[in-house]
């Protein structure tokens, strides 16, 4: 696609002004003439070519252009009776230029913002801007719309019409019908008057489509009077911002793309999601916030980078208060519409627009995801993730793996409320489901190997950080070796209960005989346990049982203190009572003499409290360690009651997950 933009007229409306350059050359705002600008509009739009006519000072306007040192190829075309005749004859000047490609054509007095060039050019045929909300002029261009089409171009129609302006996209095969009509007029002499006159001949073939920009800038300078008009407008259209939200830890074409689009509405301001907000939704940025925002700040074009703490644009688009709002078009669907609903309820508090751009497929993109999912997945990445979650937020929450399927389950659930995600953070492998879903009791009789392999299973789907269930972590001497390899593949969290012998579940509390461990022998199985690490990444928790096995509030203390003083990296504090009272006594008086060791805890009995309630009093991890499993179960159980009942799968349908939706949790890779 190439540009013509015709400047041969004389402008002699424009009085002194034009008495040194010709009129498109007349500065419409700081550091930008009217010519100037309508060429930085179309490098914007990718536009590489440009015929240009020319009639006075043509050496002055040919200097000029080539000063600005735009990436453009001029082609200029003097008309030699630019007095005498009327542009349809600039244009016959210029035809073997403009024979084989589509044009954009316009008058170099015109001037227009750049959403009127991106509506033209995106036009899917060819088109002409017109406005349905502008009075009709009397002087000007008016186009004649019959079904849907434009019939005829010209200043004396006024029936069926719209205001227009001469500000085409010509695709080729509608242009060379035009263009051949222009030269048969001025090969017979017609030469004074409106190119358009040649196109309302031909206008059953050369289709020409409106292109309607309501009230948007675009006018032509006609008088000193228009100028002072248009130059305020486009002050205007200067001072508007531009606010658009990236979360993304790196930048390809398809951002650069929705970025160009954005800067050309106004000044660009980009929100860059905190590292909190980005592990809300999907997981701990592998780039953190301080070198994303970096990322923008470096762009040409983006004026400022603030930062956006939440899913929610309302704190800053109140703040801010910016023209336009531009996303792309994925979020009219899925779990981020609530979001787009709402930053059109806070543009619509102050007049403030949203601006959707179709968002990109592109398989290339797809494929730099992937493979930087695959690198957040990588156990160097993937280890140290869970610290850094519990530094940034204060508290993170794990749900119960057993599975790959359960993995993806947690990975991927998400939840919208109040104009934030919520995600779980991180993943439990638990000993009891890990068996239950085997169909062997929670005796430790699942070996380490077969329990790896659950690991590896749920790694190879997943990014989120893994929390072990270790039990009572066995010899000391078999720990150690436990720690190296949850190290190696990548595992943040191995918790180990401070009991002996064969374990039972610690819901069963005093029904079972169970043994507490000494705190001698526990603080070494710890610290032989942290000498045995290679990361400082890695976490070793300290699970005390003394309020499951009533042994008082005094001897969990004492324990809690003993580990974290032997290196223990958290301490987790259990009990099967529904009444929190005791945990929450036990929290308050570990913080009294430690702020720093991170709490961990399992409400699986205690399940009223809410995660900010735990947050408030000082707890760092909630681990919901069986919900899975509690409720699979009975539902496959419920299904196969269904089928035998009925003789047939039809009634156990209707309970059931469509094999669709359960493959779109699966990654493909």
């Amino acid at each position: 696609m190439k540009a013509l933009i015709l400047n041969s007229g004389l402008g002699q409306r424009m009085g002194v002004i034009t008495n040194e350059h010709p009129k498109c050359m007349t500065e419409i705002s700081y550091k930008n003439t009217i010519l100037s600008r309508q060429l930085r509009q179309l490098v914007s739009f990718g536009v590489e070519e440009v015929v240009m006519t020319t009639g006075y000072y043509n050496k002055v306007l040919e200097e000029y252009c080539n000063a600005l040192h735009l990436p453009l190829k001029y082609t200029f075309v003097n008309n030699p009776l630019y007095d005498k005749t009327n542009y349809i004859y600039s244009i016959y000047c210029a035809k073997d230029a403009l024979k084989d490609d589509d044009i954009i054509l316009m008058h170099g007095d015109l001037v227009f913002e750049s959403r009127v060039m991106e509506a033209v050019i995106d036009n899917e045929n060819s088109c002409m801007a017109v406005s349905s909300t502008l009075p009709l002029p009397e002087k000007d261009f008016k186009a004649v719309i019959k079904d849907g089409r434009i019939e005829k171009v010209g200043i004396e129609f006024f029936d069926n019409a719209m205001a227009a302006q001469p500000l085409y996209k010509l695709k080729k095969e509608d242009w060379l019908v035009w263009l051949q009509n222009i030269v048969k007029f001025c090969e017979s002499d017609n030469r004074k008057v409106y190119a358009e006159n040649a196109f309302n001949e031909v206008s059953d073939k050369c289709k020409i489509y409106p292109c309607d920009v309501q009230d948007m800038l675009c006018a032509e300078i006609d008088t000193p009077e228009d100028l002072k008009v248009v130059s305020q407008k486009v002050a205007e259209v200067n001072e508007r911002t531009v606010y658009m939200c990236f979360s993304t830890e790196y930048i390809h074409s398809g951002h650069m793309a929705i970025i160009n689009k954005a800067r050309r509405l106004g000044r660009l301001i980009i929100g860059v999601l905190s590292d909190e907000a980005v592990s809300s939704f999907k997981r701990y940025p592998l780039i953190p916030f301080a070198e994303r925002k970096a990322l923008f700040e470096n762009l040409a074009g983006v004026e400022r980078v603030v930062t956006q703490d939440s899913l929610s644009y309302a704190k800053n688009l109140r703040a801010l208060k910016p023209d336009y709002v531009v996303h792309g078009n994925d979020w009219c669907e899925g779990f981020q519409k609530p979001i787009r609903q709402e930053v059109c309820e806070v543009l619509a508090e102050y007049g403030g627009k949203l601006v959707e751009y179709p968002y990109s497929n592109n398989p290339v993109y797809k494929e730099l995801d992937a493979n930087h999912r695959a690198e957040a997945a990588m156990p160097d990445v993937r280890r140290g993730r869970l610290r850094k979650l519990i530094n940034m937020k204060g508290l993170v929450t794990a749900m119960e793996a057993h599975s790959g399927i359960t993995g993806l389950i947690v990975e991927k659930t998400a939840v919208l409320q109040d104009g934030k995600t919520y995600q779980f953070d991180a993943m439990w492998i638990s000993s009891l489901c890990d068996s239950t879903a085997k169909g062997k009791p929670d005796i430790e009789l699942v070996d380490m190997t077969s329990r790896f392999r659950t690991i590896d299973d749920i790694m190879e789907v997943t990014t989120k950080p893994i929390i072990f269930d270790g039990d009572t972590g066995g010899l000391t001497e078999h720990f150690v070796y436990t720690v190296r390899t949850l190290e190696r593949m990548g595992v943040s969290m191995v918790i180990i209960e401070d009991k002996t012998g064969l374990k039972k579940n610690s819901l069963f509390g005093t029904e079972v005989k169970q043994t507490q461990d000494s705190i001698e022998n526990f603080c070494a199985k710890i610290q032989a346990g942290k000498k045995a690490q290679k990361t400082k990444e890695f976490m070793i928790c300290a699970r005390i049982e003394s309020l499951i096995l009533e042994q008082g509030m005094e001897d969990a203390l004492t324990r809690a203190f003993a580990f974290s003083g032997a290196g223990a990296d958290a301490i987790m504090i259990h009990s099967r009572k529904k009444d929190p009272a005791e945990i929450f006594e036990f929290v308050q008086k570990f913080r009294e003499k430690n702020t720093v060791t991170p709490i961990v805890v399992v409400p699986t009995s205690f399940n009223t409290v809410t995660e900010q309630e735990f947050k408030d009093r000082g707890v760092n991890v909630v681990i919901y360690a069986n919900q899975l499993t509690r409720t699979g179960f009975p539902a496959m159980q419920d299904a196969a009651r269904t089928i035998l009942e009925n003789h047939r799968a039809k009634e156990c349908d209707d309970k059931c997950m469509s094999i669709k939706e359960i493959i779109t949790l699966i990654p493909e890779e």
